[in-house]
């Protein structure tokens, strides 16, 4: 074993090629004996578990989040990505105009969004807003691409399920317009604009719609998903 020590580089300016160039004139390396690399590797042992004796000293200092004992009390970064989500104001409007910017961002297909014509304003609006959480990158690409900042990654991560079919639904509360057109109408006409959405209607697996490698469920009764005869969930 051998040993640099780097406090001893020097620079110089040398010719290389015909060109003076700067370099770094490293010393040369320092042969240990036996004893000597049994020491130096003693001494990077505990160099390494100096933190780890600290913390079994001092265990207020752990930076180690106890979970799920801490659920109640853990708090992530602000730039921490989990599960996609529409903004909504302080009225409960979206921001969504329906551009499908996000739509085209996005690499893998995992957003879809569907307008309709809107039979108040007769103005293109955010019909349903399906997104793929179960093909997801969380890459950010959709948020970013937003020009009305309607979109933003949520903290929560608690989202295992037995099928993933439950990973598909759709962002939106309503169809109807965004917040600044509604803002504009009146409030018995906002009532009108504002049709209720739920999260597993419309073209997703869990309302009948066959997706690639995803086997579709019949609906018996609202809020009663079953599956297809002879066929078992493929999550």
């Amino acid at each position: 074993m051998s040993l640099v020590d780097f406090t001893d580089i020097r620079m110089e300016q040398r010719a290389v090629a015909g060109v003076t160039v700067p370099v770094a004139v490293v010393p040369r390396i320092k042969n240990q004996g036996y004893l000597s690399r049994i020491l130096h590797s003693l001494k990077g042992l505990l160099e390494g578990m100096r933190l780890t004796f600290g913390y079994l000293v001092h265990p207020s200092r752990i930076v180690t989040r106890q979970y799920p004992e801490n659920r109640e009390t853990l708090k992530f970064p602000e730039r921490y990505r989990a599960n996609l989500k529409l903004v909504y104001d302080e009225k409960g409007y979206h921001l969504c105009g329906g551009c499908k910017l996000c739509e085209k961002a996005c690499p893998n297909a995992s957003i879809r969004v569907l307008n309709r014509k809107s039979p108040i304003t007769g103005k293109i609006e955010l019909d349903r807003y399906i997104w793929r959480m179960d093909s997801c990158t969380f890459c950010n690409a959709c948020v970013l691409a937003c020009p009305s900042s309607s979109l933003e990654m949520g903290h929560e991560f608690e989202n295992a399920v037995y099928d993933r079919r439950l990973l598909i639904y759709n962002l939106n509360r309503y169809a109807g317009p965004q917040a600044e057109v509604m803002e504009k109408l009146d409030e018995e006409t906002r009532k009108q604009a504002m049709e209720p959405r739920d999260a597993y209607g419309g073209p997703v697996p869990l309302a009948g719609e066959e997706l690639p490698n995803i086997v579709p469920v019949r609906v018996d009764s609202p809020g009663n998903p079953a599956s297809r005869p002879g066929q078992g969930s493929d999550a």
